[in-house]
């Protein structure tokens, strides 16, 4: 993506628990407003960034003033909400992805709600177990992809990866970067897109390949892409990461009409995002209404060049740019929600066994 402003990092999974960031538009806020009835609280990852003006006209069309706490990611965002649920931190919440959904679902930390005015196209996106779609509503979606830049390769001569059998190919040894399955959301989609193409009895084997490669594992999105990555702005040394499919628009140059990466579009898994109204919250109508407008082709027209996903209503104007050279993937790969619900923590576990060496 852009270099320095894509900010999709969600954790896939929180074994611990950062503090809270609280903020408004106009600075800190104590959680005393958390009661208040003019106070819609809304719980979210560290990736949100709304303009003033979009969330200038919710608190005027509602007559609410919003409050944002910024959780970490999406896993550390859930689990949080799991261990608050007897005193919900706030009202409501935006960011739970569908790689950790069926745990907020489980845990019953969200109230019933059907949004008001949704696109029929959101209707593609309804998570699987969600009963009729009333708990979590869908906000926006991105395909998880592994990346190249392309400029890179030109410059040395050499064909790049097409698919996820070329990474372990000895062509590839030591460019390829990746997030890490227990510490990044996309690094545990990219885990889950491995599993889904190589099967229970292969995506281990695969990993094993994958690290003699000299594959490496980071921490998060930001310290791939942006430190390790070539294309990233920080002097990295692998021209390969695992990214999205609306990152190769931010690498156009300027004053150029084309970007210097692209993304492998057989090799992407699918996130959805969700929103949804907190169970025992002190303000469920203000949630409920933050919730449905975040359906309205405001909001969702926003977040493209903002939080750098797709909206899911297919009738919102997408950028020029992304019309262009942000691709969706035709078949991504894909993983029974319920199998990542029962497997997850073995899942992890097991990966981490086989990158730790």
């Amino acid at each position: 993506m852009s270099s320095t402003t894509h900010r999709l990092g969600l954790v896939a999974a929180a074994i611990l628990v950062p503090t809270l960031a609280a903020c408004t538009l106009g600075g800190s806020a104590s959680n005393d407003d958390q009661a208040s009835d003019t106070t819609v609280t809304l719980v979210t990852h560290d990736s949100w960034k709304v303009p003033r003006s979009v969330v200038a006209d919710f608190e005027a069309e509602s007559g609410y003033d919003l409050e944002v706490l910024q959780s970490g990611d999406a896993g550390q965002l859930t689990n949080k909400l799991v261990l608050t649920k007897d005193d919900p931190i706030g009202d409501a919440v935006f960011g739970i992805d569908n790689t950790f959904a069926s745990r907020a679902l489980d845990a019953g930390v969200l109230a019933e709600h059907d949004a008001e005015n949704q696109p029929a196209s959101a209707s593609a996106y309804t998570l699987p177990g969600d009963p009729e779609g009333g708990l979590l509503t869908p906000v926006d979606w991105g395909d998880v992809c592994v990346n190249v830049d392309d400029a890179w390769f030109d410059a040395k001569g050499v064909e790049p990866p097409r698919t996820l059998d070329d990474l372990v190919d000895p062509a590839y040894q030591d460019l390829f970067v990746t997030p890490g399955a227990s510490t990044s959301s996309p690094g545990f989609a990219f885990l889950l897109a491995t599993i889904g193409k190589y099967g229970e009895d292969g995506w281990h084997d695969y990993w094993t390949q994958l690290m003699d490669n000299g594959a490496r594992v980071v921490s998060g999105w930001s310290d791939a892409y942006e430190v390790d990555f070539t294309a990233g702005g920080g002097g990295g040394d692998r021209p390969i990461v695992v990214s999205y499919n609306s990152s190769p628009p931010f690498t156009i140059p300027k004053g150029e009409t084309r970007p210097t990466t692209s993304a492998l579009l057989d090799t992407c898994f699918r996130q959805v995002e969700y929103a949804g109204v907190l169970a025992g919250s002190d303000n469920p109508t203000g949630a409920a209404e933050l919730v449905d407008f975040m359906t309205s082709t405001e909001f969702q027209e926003a977040l493209p060049d903002n939080m750098y996903v797709f909206p899911v209503d297919d009738r919102a104007e997408l950028p020029a740019l992304w019309e262009r050279w942000a691709v969706p993937a035709r078949h991504p790969i894909g993983v029974d929600p319920a199998e990542v619900a029962a497997h997850r923590d073995d899942w992890l576990r097991e990966w981490s066994d086989v990158t730790a060496g």
